[in-house]
């Protein structure tokens, strides 16, 4: 959200009115409606007011440290719905004994909203929209569809379906990059260690040199008296730099699209494939299922593509409805993001002329999902070279940093 300074006339002099709105005319919009008598002359982008900067701030953080919902906590009360209603419960009564079950607190102040929702007259889906958040897009969608239907039980059983999936993959990949990860971080602390305890016995000898150290030397020297005199504060730099990074790809928009678009460049190596592919399964999975369920294909892409991450991807997905609403069939507006390859767009285009187009849906997802996988099955060995020169290029640097200087000392001792 944004604030702009709105002039008005008010009984033949001008004042202004602050007000937060998405956008210019959002903002006038606001203020016409606010003093319908009053003329708008013009609205101006202004900054947030210190107040307002500093409450965004406060739950920017809050959010941060909210813990998230733990996603088999979800599955587990959603499954139970569906078996629940699907065996004749009320709706009313099957929310108060899932809240009453749940061990996850945040979820039984949840169900025990939306209850007392549904009790004041609410439909199910209007009781969960505030938690779109906590539940995410496709549960909405799954929900409206069991209540347009009659049958939430079956669109629960597809949403826990959904969900499960999702988590499989994601478990998947992050069981991966866990041991490249630790071996990383216990070279790295190792090459710590050795810096701060084996470097300082040698230095005492380099400092009786009078010729200039080798530049690796000098490194690990300069390496030395950093961490030995302000490690700490280096410690508290690096997990300052990383908190401020996770704020700010959570609570700004801008800084959370330039590091999205960074990490699906080419240049990123293997994040990226990890990343479209991931993205894409899960894209497609969730419009697979939308539109087998029965959701018109226009709401089916409005809400798959609300469970995309990535906002560049998002951005070129996004475009997808427009496009179809300016005549454009499925295959035609898929063509224009330049995220599908040929083949896929050609099964598509035939699902479409076919009248089969949710079956070819579950040959597209399936594309991706075997793609990821045979990702996430060979990530070990598309690493490998790469912690091997990351190994080598720290034990290189050690060695020749403590060796070189003693090899010219034997040089300098035979001339």
């Amino acid at each position: 959200m944004k604030y702009f300074n709105v002039t008005v006339m008010d009984k033949g002099k001008k004042r202004l009115e602050l007000i937060k709105a998405e956008n210019r005319m959002a903002a006038i919009k606001a203020v016409r409606h606010k003093f319908p008598s009053l003329m708008v002359i013009r609205a101006v982008e202004t900054s947030a007011p210190l107040e307002d900067s500093f409450g965004d701030l406060l739950k920017g953080l809050k959010k941060s440290f909210k813990a998230k919902i733990p996603i088999n906590d979800k599955i587990s009360t959603i499954r139970q719905i569906a078996v629940m209603t699907d065996a004749g419960i009320a709706i009313n009564d099957t929310l108060e004994d899932v809240a009453k079950n749940t061990s996850n607190q945040q979820l039984k102040d949840i169900y025990n909203t939306i209850n007392n929702d549904i009790n004041a007259g609410n439909s199910l889906a209007d009781a969960m929209r505030p938690y779109t958040e906590e539940f995410g897009h496709v549960a909405l969608a799954m929900t409206n569809l069991g209540e347009r239907t009659g049958n939430i039980s079956e669109s629960y059983h597809k949403l826990a379906d959904i969900l499960e999936n999702i988590r499989d993959n994601t478990a998947k990949f992050k069981k991966a990059i866990r041991s490249p990860l630790i071996t990383l971080a216990a070279m790295g602390i190792a090459f710590t260690i050795l810096i701060m305890v084996v470097v300082p016995k040698f230095k005492e000898i380099f400092d009786k040199f009078k010729t200039e150290l080798p530049l690796p030397t000098q490194i690990l020297l300069k390496l030395e008296w950093a961490f030995n005199n302000y490690g700490i504060l280096i410690l508290l730099i690096l997990f300052g730099i990383i908190f401020t990074i996770k704020y700010l790809y959570k609570n700004n928009r801008d800084f959370k699209y330039r590091m999205d678009v960074m990490m699906i460049h080419p240049k990123f190596y293997l994040i990226n494939k990890a990343i479209f592919l991931s993205t894409m399964h899960k894209y497609n999975l969730v419009f697979g299922e939308l539109v087998k369920s029965g959701i018109p294909i226009s709401e089916a892409l409005e809400t798959a593509v609300g469970m995309v991450d990535n906002l560049a991807i998002k951005e070129q997905l996004l475009t997808v409805n427009a496009n179809i609403g300016r005549g454009m069939n499925l295959a035609e507006a898929f063509a224009l993001t330049g995220l599908y390859e040929n083949m896929l767009l050609q099964m598509i285009k035939a699902g479409e002329a076919g009248g089969q187009l949710d079956a070819m849906l579950d040959k597209v997802t399936n594309y991706y999902d075997r793609e990821f996988q045979d990702l996430i099955d060979n990530l070990s060995t598309y690493i490998e070279p790469v912690l091997l020169f990351f190994i080598a290029g720290l034990v290189l640097l050690m060695a020749l940093g403590i060796f070189m200087p003693m090899w010219d000392l034997g040089k300098a001792v035979k001339d």
